[in-house]
């Protein structure tokens, strides 16, 4: 499993990485302060630093720079600071990859695992069991293209990328051009029936496409 020190003042954001990255075999220890942060870098051994900038008691591009100067340790700056000046000076102090917030948990997850397999390339890469080929609007499972309608594939490549986030029917049709014109949100249920047959997913004890209750669905693409 890959230990990743998270340092970042926003505990519910934290504990929800936290908990996402878990299921992706990534424990992570977070530190809500900066000299907390520095105090388990020196104790403890780490693969990978997920690093805030603004925090309290010290600048992230501060803490960058001294862990630095003692370790090659891969740093990603995760961090609300977009502007194009924070992301020179944390690449000037040595970080190897930034992340603007907010962001989607899975690209982190991308992120970190890209750079442990550059680091290590004997790493297997990451297998999915659902791809999404956008160039040839192709989805396949295991490597098999599914046999889908326009509004089958933009609804699964939709999910897919929303991985294990609730989605809401309402969400679907506002943001899903190829069904806008269904005339109720019955005819989503309608259509997950149909995409469940064809990615044999057991509609009695799905494994994909799992229903929100009072909210909508969910894809696991595990």
């Amino acid at each position: 499993m890959i230990q990743v020190l998270m340092i970042e003042d926003d505990d519910e954001l934290a504990q929800l990485l936290r908990s996402r990255l878990y299921k992706d075999d990534i424990d992570v220890t977070v530190a809500l302060t900066p000299l907390e942060g520095l105090s388990l870098f020196q104790a403890q051994t780490f693969d990978l630093l997920v690093l805030d900038l603004s925090l309290p008691q010290m600048d992230g591009m501060e803490i960058c720079r001294l862990i630095r100067q003692e370790s090659d340790i891969p740093i990603i700056i995760s961090s609300a600071r977009s502007d194009i000046r924070d992301k020179i000076m944390g690449f000037s102090r040595g970080a190897d990859d930034y992340l603007p917030k907010p962001y989607d948990p899975q690209e982190l997850i991308f992120r970190i695992d890209a750079i442990m397999r550059r680091i290590h390339p004997s790493l297997p890469k990451k297998l999915f069991p659902f791809e999404v080929n956008e160039q040839k609007h192709e989805i396949s499972r295991h490597g098999s293209v599914l046999k889908l309608t326009p509004a089958e594939y933009d609804i699964v490549s939709y999910m897919i990328k929303k991985d294990r986030y609730a989605i809401s029917r309402e969400e679907l049709l506002m943001n899903i051009g190829s069904i806008k014109y269904e005339s109720s949100l019955k005819s989503i249920d309608v259509i997950m029936g149909r995409i469940r047959q064809k990615i044999g997913d057991d509609p009695k004890n799905p494994r994909y496409i799992i229903s929100v209750r009072g909210v909508g669905y969910k894809f696991v693409n595990e």
